[in-house]
């Protein structure tokens, strides 16, 4: 039996998959949480995958391993391959004033037509922006830019800080995908390569492609001090690439020599990867955020910037959506009706389609889609009649999903036609998400036997760098939900969403 892994780096944890090579049965798996904040030190991720690698049994008889993760985070590594600062995740909103900038600078439209989306706060460019502005003496000392996923395949291949790493800090060996790549707002989906202009412009210096030469052949700038020379960007590797194979290291993760390392890929592609997502299948995650996305065959580009033209892990296209508050909306609510999930779920159900016109606008911790990064959740619709628990319950679950069924909307409109919605994420297994979702969306809803779909896709792509070939997994069904679509949920969840985002008024 030939053994692939596939790891999940998420916002919250790390999970790996052991697979067969063959059948893609499951043969290990471990998990290891990651530290809550919008910025987190990288270390804790490298110490969370060498725990999570330790849970599945260890790396001794796996021949292939990639690492899936969360898109976007800003990882910034002096000449030294020290990280600079903790690391901006996607959910951090401080350099929301710097994605307007931006975008404003270069024009919505034209952005969308070089790099796929317009940047929002979410995006690495706006990050590097606000770190140019906010940290010079940081900003000065950068050698080179990472994603969360590209730090963690550099540290694994065995690089980084000399004192820690048996290949020592050689920037020219970072590595990316096509996927990860596109969530920068800096890679051109359309022209399948760096847009260096569009980096210059956010960070205020040059920057090239990882050359991969290492040694004396490679272009390094010695020292930690400032340099005023290139920044290095990963090498953006081809889907079936391989990035190299392991180091011997002992410690933290522990590797033996040669096992085959994939380029890895960001966390929605990941997951498209590890649901053989096809044409006409469009995939709604509710997980800690939300996202609305599918495989297509060519980019898009949306000037508005509600779709994120983003490539996928395949070769192909991800035109996506993505909300801020998703799960977490049901944690709030929960919380404030002191019930647990299932509880949650019970009232919930209990209450009418529309919950008798109360909506909850789940804006908790501001949202990405729409662009209000200074939003909060706000609750409309209450009277002395319809101001009761069931409703509050069903109200969290109408509005979360509302806010992705907006994001369909979206997909649509740059072209995607579905067949059907594979609803996925730690969410879709509750049964009034999905009996809700099936009045929500206008579209049949397969949802997935639970699994770790980003880690799955993972361990398809080490699979596809050791053999060549793409697996071909099949995908076990949870539920098919019965239709019942209800127009009233998203027409009054509408109303009251165009009244938060500044449009109108009328109730």
């Amino acid at each position: 039996m030939t053994l692939i892994a596939g790891v999940d780096s998420s916002t919250q944890s790390c999970k790996v998959v052991i697979r067969d090579l063959g059948t893609g049965t499951l043969v290990h798996s471990g998990r290891a949480a990651h530290p809550d904040g919008t910025e987190v030190d990288p270390a804790a991720w490298w110490t969370a995958l060498g725990a999570a690698i330790d849970d599945a049994g260890g790396l001794d008889d796996v021949a292939a391993i990639s690492i899936g993760g969360q898109q976007h985070g800003m990882v910034v590594l002096d000449a030294d391959g020290r990280v600079i600062r903790p690391a901006l995740l996607w959910n951090d909103t401080r350099s929301a004033a710097a994605a307007a900038a931006i975008a404003e600078e270069v024009g919505a439209a034209a952005y969308a037509e070089r790099a796929g989306s317009v940047p929002v706060a979410s995006f690495t460019a706006t990050k590097l922006r606000w770190l140019r502005d906010a940290e010079p003496e940081n900003a000065a000392r950068v050698a080179a830019v990472a994603l969360p996923h590209d730090w963690l395949t550099w540290r694994l291949l065995g690089y980084g800080p000399a004192d820690e790493s048996p290949l020592g800090p050689r920037l020219d060996a970072l590595v990316t995908d096509r996927s990860d790549a596109s969530g920068t707002a800096y890679w051109s989906p359309r022209d399948d390569g760096y847009d260096l202009a569009l980096f210059e412009l956010a960070f205020g210096r040059a920057a090239r492609e990882a050359s991969g030469l290492l040694g004396e052949d490679a272009d390094e700038s010695p020292g930690g001090s400032p340099d005023p020379s290139p920044v290095i960007l990963p090498r953006v590797l081809a889907p079936a690439a391989s990035a190299g194979t392991t180091t011997e290291q002992r410690g933290t993760v522990s590797t033996r020599p040669g096992i085959v390392v994939g380029p890895g890929a960001g966390d929605n592609a990941g997951a498209a990867l590890g649901l053989g997502a096809a044409s006409g299948d469009v995939i709604v995650s509710v997980g800690t955020s939300g996202t609305v996305f599918a495989v297509t065959d060519s980019s898009a580009h949306d000037a508005t910037g509600v779709v994120a033209g983003f490539a996928d892990a395949s070769g192909r296209f991800l035109p996506l959506v993505a909300t801020l508050n998703a799960a977490r909306v049901l944690a709030r609510v929960a919380d404030l009706l002191d019930v647990d999930l299932d509880e949650l779920a019970e009232l919930a159900l209990r209450a009418p389609a529309g919950s008798d016109g109360v909506v909850l606008i789940p804006y908790f911790d501001g949202e990405r889609t729409p662009n209000l990064p200074d939003a909060r959740a706000s609750l409309h619709g209450l009277s002395s009649a319809t101001t009761r628990r069931e409703n509050v319950a069903r109200a969290a679950v109408e509005g979360m999903l509302s806010g992705l069924a907006a994001g369909l909307d979206a997909v649509r409109a740059v072209g995607v036609r579905e067949q059907r919605l594979l609803l996925i994420g730690g969410a879709a297994l509750n049964p009034a998400v999905q009996i809700i979702a099936a009045q929500v969306f206008d579209a049949p809803i397969v949802v997935p036997a639970p699994g770790e779909y980003v880690a799955d896709g993972a361990a398809a792509q080490a699979a596809w760098a050791l053999t060549g070939s793409r697996p071909q997994w099949p995908l076990d069904v949870a539920a098919r939900p019965v239709p019942d679509f209800r127009p009233v949920i998203r027409e009054q969840y509408a109303r009251y969403a165009a009244e938060v985002a500044g449009g109108s008024t009328a109730r």
